[in-house]
């Protein structure tokens, strides 16, 4: 189980949410930039990096942030308000690792569907796509977690497998931001009904020890970190030795 930084921006700040509440901010004294670099000088290969703004709906941000995905050397999973077939492409296309889809893929009945058609052709699509699940007490939010889907968890999943997309994204929303532990309830039960899912785990985590009761599970592929790392919980260098661990033994 590889082990993923990430980086959320609101109003082009590093930012956490408490459980996505956009009136719960706690902002960090650090740039993106200088996020990032710190990542990779310390032999990171992966970041996660989360356009809040763009969640909502607001593209303030993207200019900026598109300019320094360009420009990093490393690979970046990154999403927020991808909402449209072209952006995927386009994301893609221009060197991101992987493109995280919400809201679109939730709310729009059509998306998924023309959305794997992308996989007809010589690039696979759907090995670059990450399918977000945000999830609290098993109701499926978006739009930033402001609303709610009537769409059942397992029944998503399943619709989401059928359409040839296999790695997913959950967060647990009752633990996000809270430092008290990841769900491992919730990602137990979804591994035992699709053991074939790539799964990616966020929310929660606080400790290296939260990272082994994942790890525990023995099917995660890998597992978001935030908060922990700015609140100096699991330190850069923790990150880089397990992750060394990880592709050795991957």
């Amino acid at each position: 189980m590889y082990i993923i930084p990430a980086i959320d921006v609101l109003d082009k700040q590093v930012v956490r949410l408490r459980e996505g509440n956009y009136d719960e901010v706690t902002t960090y004294p650090i740039s993106l930039e200088e996020q990032i670099d710190k990542y990779h000088a310390n032999g990171t290969e992966i970041v996660h990096i989360i356009d809040l703004n763009g969640a909502k709906g607001d593209f303030s941000n993207q200019a900026y942030l598109f300019d320094i995905i360009r420009r990093t050397e490393m690979k970046v999973q990154y999403g927020g308000g991808v909402r449209s077939i072209e952006k995927v492409k386009e994301l893609i296309d221009a060197g991101v690792y992987r493109v995280i889809v919400g809201t679109q893929a939730i709310t729009n009945p059509t998306f998924l569907e023309e959305l794997s058609k992308l996989n007809e052709g010589r690039t696979k699509y759907a090995d670059h796509i990450v399918i977000a699940i945000d999830v609290l007490d098993e109701v499926i939010k978006y739009s930033g977690w402001l609303e709610s889907s009537p769409i059942k968890l397992i029944e998503y999943i399943d619709k989401c497998l059928s359409l040839g997309f296999y790695r997913f994204l959950c967060t647990d929303i009752s633990k996000d931001g809270k430092l008290g532990g990841a769900g491992v309830e919730l990602y137990s039960k979804l591994l035992a009904h699709s053991p074939i899912i790539k799964l990616i785990g966020s929310g929660g985590i606080s400790s290296m020890g939260d990272i082994e009761a994942l790890n525990d599970l023995g099917k995660m592929e890998s597992v978001v970190v935030g908060k922990a790392i700015y609140e100096n919980r699991i330190s850069i260098e923790d990150i880089k030795a397990w992750n060394l661990k990880a592709l050795i033994n991957f």
